[in-house]
């Protein structure tokens, strides 16, 4: 409490962890289960509450609130817990939510993501690093967000849904099925486009796995037998680690169905 980055109308309830060099501005609440890293800034009108943890340089804007409990009538109070990782922007009036017991217990947050304003984050969610949500997008419960993920503006990622590596959903879309690596994904009722190819070129990745994934997409499109069978194809001759990554994602466990070419 004698921290000189601490505003005098700050409250900070005891039993709160803070680096000696966190900023904490006026008219704040932070919570007793709180713990906040070095560098960590908090401006004006936050409330941090709940059993969160947020890691170094991560900077939270006006009116977000963060660790709340979640927006499930099935909560019943059980202790869990939200981890915010390292040089997160959380702008206003974000809202990320701690997790459920039935949901594993815990919201997790990776470093250097950008939660624009109005965006939402529900309980027991699992966002890599390097995530943008752009305004208003909203992020449902349980759902899993790989790196390097874009969600457009005024966007819905359903319940259990994962978002592969590298994907693009654009804006007003909602997703209710998962989204494969590197997929571009936009439409009222997302439908999978095409890759990520802007993205890719952006990461600086090599012609010859652009070229890749064009043939691996191509095969998911139009190859023989189920869409599993055709990742099962594509995993026996893949040659780029990029189509390894899709594959990975196609046969790993999931609790929803799969966003295909065509799907409206």
């Amino acid at each position: 409490m004698k921290n000189r980055f601490i505003h005098p109308s700050a409250f900070i309830e005891p039993g709160a962890k803070l680096a000696n060099n966190v900023t904490i501005g006026p008219f704040s609440y932070i919570g007793a289960d709180v713990t906040l890293h070095s560098r960590v800034e908090i401006k004006s009108h936050v409330v941090i509450t709940g059993k969160t943890e947020i890691e170094q340089e991560t900077v939270v804007y006006p009116f977000a609130v963060i660790g709340e409990i979640p927006q499930d009538l099935k909560f019943n109070g059980e202790k869990t817990s939200l981890k915010i990782g390292k040089r997160n922007q959380i702008r206003e009036n974000v809202t990320i939510n701690v997790g459920t017991a039935g949901g594993g217990g815990q919201t997790s947050v990776g470093n250097n993501c950008l939660f624009m304003t109005g965006s939402h984050i529900a309980h027991d969610a699992n966002i890599g690093d390097n995530v943008i949500i752009a305004n208003c997008g909203a992020v449902a419960g349980h759902c899993v967000i790989e790196d390097d993920v874009i969600i457009g503006g005024l966007s819905g990622i359903h319940q259990f849904v994962r978002i592969g590596r590298g994907s693009i959903v654009g804006a007003v879309t909602m997703v209710t099925k998962d989204v494969i690596p590197f997929g571009l994904v936009q439409g009222p009722r997302g439908t999978l486009d095409g890759l990520n190819l802007i993205g890719l070129k952006r990461k600086g990745v090599k012609r010859s796995d652009i070229t890749a994934l064009r043939a691996a997409f191509q095969t998911l499109v139009q190859g023989e037998g189920t869409f599993q069978d055709r990742a099962k194809k594509l995993k026996e001759e893949a040659t780029s680690e990029y189509v390894d990554a899709i594959t990975n994602f196609i046969l790993g466990a999931s609790d929803r169905s799969f966003l295909t070419p065509g799907d409206f």
